[in-house]
């Protein structure tokens, strides 16, 4: 392949290396394998259900932790609402009819965008937003207005264009998500809110860092600055609140679909975004020690709280014990002094606790200490498991990897063979979700935090088609964060309630009993 001395420039620019970037283009030539499932997780096979003796237990072991400060919030906040206003941003650009009586004869004829913003139509004042589009509009819309085209297009202007509340080029983050009589929060808001229930230590201070667009950054802070006192003063609590943007480094390079490097009308190259695995680098610029990890659009309101906040500590608490139980172990073994009792109280702790496999009791005592010592010295995760209800996305599984180990991993549906009727079965046999929540342990037992790029497993890459300018191309995504940026992690799936579980994923998602305040 090819490169002119002007692309070399714009890899370096970029940050990257000629390297890297032609060893991407080598996973568009040749894709990596899919993930090879054995089976699906259930409760008693990989999905462990705390008893409540248990669970509070864990709950006071966290405490301690908590108090000291070991914890902070990460929350991946970078997306963009384009796809929670799918719907209104169709019905915004159709040249046909928009009131309310035509788009309910589209809904009766099956059209499923013309149910969904029926639905939104019909209840548009219960939106939190609602009195902000008042204002944008300087009147009430009632649903009788609803008939008329014209107000329909201008409740629609006002809610996604710029010049009105902007909402269709907003992050998540920054939109009204919970109205309290007067008082209407965003997302970031909430996840302050829910944070000193379970984040705050003994002095007061609650720890977060939000991952965001260099784009959105200035309005996040803006925001930030803006309501930060007011919270602090009603929660007698200091916010620690730190942003980072994903880093140019971590993009990838587009090729057409001949696989050779896409070039702007220009003649330049393009890079586009590489998912939230990218994050991963965030994360491990952190260097946090307890760190639990939430989308920014799953929150829910003040009444509901409570049972997060509850769930959150005993995740922490758990992953609290595991740790100081791995420590104990890992110390042992580094003294390279240990007896059978020691090696075979180890084996069973990762076998029996963390689910590791791979462990060959039966090699020399030298071999199982540097095997142990490989399985236990990682990072470490929590991960809460609700009931799969359908939601889109991914699930936990045992996965088969090269080296024939079985190992806890959290799977999508583009990871998996879903041409092969039994990789397709086992995917969908899935009892359990994954809603992203977990809390993560990122130091070794002598506090240092781990290199979080050494865990990752480089070939989960997905490969999605796009274009851009109007032209085809197909676009990289990194390992997932919580896939394979994860893949090497120790993995415990834990079950929690579908109650801790309130995604906005489309508009309509915030008229869900979980989301009234």
């Amino acid at each position: 392949m090819q490169l002119e001395e002007r692309d070399r420039r714009e890899i370096e620019a970029h940050g990257l290396t000629v390297e890297e970037v032609l060893r991407q283009i080598r996973l568009f030539e040749s894709p990596p394998p899919f993930t090879r499932l054995e089976r699906a997780c259930t409760v008693g096979d990989g999905i462990r259900v705390l008893e409540e003796e248990k669970a509070r237990a864990c709950e006071e072991r966290f405490e301690e932790a908590r108090a000291s400060g070991r914890a902070r919030k990460f929350v991946p906040a970078s997306g963009a609402a384009t796809r929670m206003f799918r719907a209104l941003v169709r019905f915004r650009n159709e040249a046909g009819p928009v009131g309310r009586g035509a788009v309910a004869r589209k809904a009766e004829a099956g059209d499923g965008e013309a149910r969904e913003f029926l639905r939104f139509l019909e209840n548009l004042d219960r939106f939190p937003f609602y009195p902000d589009l008042c204002r944008v509009l300087r009147r009430e819309v009632r649903p009788p207005d609803l008939e008329d085209d014209a107000t329909v297009r201008r409740v629609l202007a006002a809610i996604l264009d710029p010049e009105g509340l902007g909402y269709a080029g907003s992050p998540k983050g920054l939109l009204p998500f919970h109205r309290y009589g007067d008082e209407v929060r965003t997302a970031f808001e909430e996840h302050l809110v829910e944070s000193v229930l379970y984040v705050r230590d003994a002095g007061g201070t609650s720890r977060l860092h939000f991952t965001v667009s260099p784009e959105h950054l200035s309005r996040f802070e803006a925001l930030r600055d803006r309501v930060r006192e007011a919270y602090e003063r009603r929660y007698a609590t200091r916010f620690e609140v730190e942003f980072s943007v994903q880093k140019p480094s971590t993009d990838t390079i587009a090729v057409d679909l001949e696989n050779r490097p896409f070039r702007t009308r220009d003649g330049r190259l393009l890079f586009r975004p590489g998912g939230h695995g990218a994050l991963l680098e965030n994360l491990d610029e952190l260097g946090g020690d307890l760190v639990f990890l939430k989308n920014i659009d799953n929150v829910v309101p003040d009444r509901l709280q409570g049972t997060v906040a509850l769930w959150k500590r005993r995740l922490g608490g758990y992953l609290v014990e595991l740790e100081e139980r791995r420590h104990h172990h890992l110390r042992r073994l580094r003294t390279g002094e240990v007896g059978e009792r020691e090696l075979e109280e180890a084996e069973r702790f990762a076998r029996e606790e963390l689910l590791v496999s791979g462990l060959a009791p039966g090699l020399s005592p030298d071999e199982r200490c540097r095997r142990l010592l490989r399985k236990l010295d990682r990072p470490l995760r929590v991960c809460g498991m609700v009931k799969n209800t359908g939601e889109p996305g991914g699930g936990p599984f045992w996965v088969r990897g090269p080296d024939g180990d079985l190992s806890l991993q959290i799977v999508e549906s583009a990871q998996v063979d879903m041409g092969s009727p039994e990789q397709r079965a086992i995917f969908l046999s899935s009892t359990h979700f994954n809603p992203v929540d977990m809390v993560c342990a990122l130091r070794d037992e002598r506090g240092r935090p781990y290199d979080l790029r050494r865990f990752v497993d480089e070939s989960a890459v997905f490969v999605a088609e796009k274009s851009h300018e109007g032209r085809p191309l197909k676009a990289l995504e990194r390992p997932g964060l919580w896939n394979g940026s994860m893949a090497g992690w120790i993995s415990v799936f834990v079950e929690v309630p579908l109650e801790t579980f309130a995604p906005v994923k489309t508009v309509n998602d915030l008229l869900r009993p979980e989301h009234r305040a």
